[in-house]
């Protein structure tokens, strides 16, 4: 058995947006190619997903849907690893940070970079605490730094990904 990440994704579409035709819209296929997707998956792992009208997902989809999106923001994690190794030459930085994590101390830190780094074109974003997990493991963003304690139901689970920073 191997699952294709491009079927993954079409899974992952269908099963959140309840809808064959919605999954193709967002994905820029066509319905027909969604339902190839599906059945494809389907018979790569040898059983049915999901429900046909009204869509809904079987105890194997929902199973699988647990696997899926950790699966495919690992995939995205390493692509922009691997896409940040290959431009490490690049002299940018990237921060996101909650409301609450850009405190003017946050300045100070950043001019420690600069002092490292003088050559760094730094940015930073201010976005909701939710997103900035997800958006570091995907490249978006080189540095998160989020308020409050992160528990084991933020939206990025990964030890390897390292640490987030937390501002006091």
């Amino acid at each position: 058995m191997s699952v294709d990440p491009h079927l993954l994704r079409t899974f992952v579409a269908v099963a959140r947006l309840g809808s064959f035709s919605a999954a193709a819209g967002e994905l820029g296929y066509t319905q027909s190619a969604v339902s190839q997707h599906i059945a494809t998956l389907e018979g790569d792992l040898r059983t049915s997903l999901l429900r046909r009208r009204p869509v809904a997902l079987t105890a194997a989809g929902a199973r699988l849907l647990e696997h899926a999106e950790p699966l495919l923001l690992r995939l995205a994690a390493a692509r922009a690893d691997v896409t940040r190794l290959a431009a490490a030459s690049a002299a940018r930085l990237v921060v996101g940070a909650s409301a609450l994590a850009a405190t003017p101390g946050l300045a100070a830190r950043l001019a420690a970079v600069r002092a490292v780094w003088p050559l760094a074109a730094v940015t930073v974003r201010v976005l909701e605490r939710t997103v900035i997990a997800a958006r570091v493991a995907d490249g978006t963003l080189d540095l998160g730094l989020v308020d409050g304690i992160a528990a084991p139901t933020d939206p990025l689970h990964l030890p390897d990904v390292g640490p987030l920073t937390r501002s006091r």
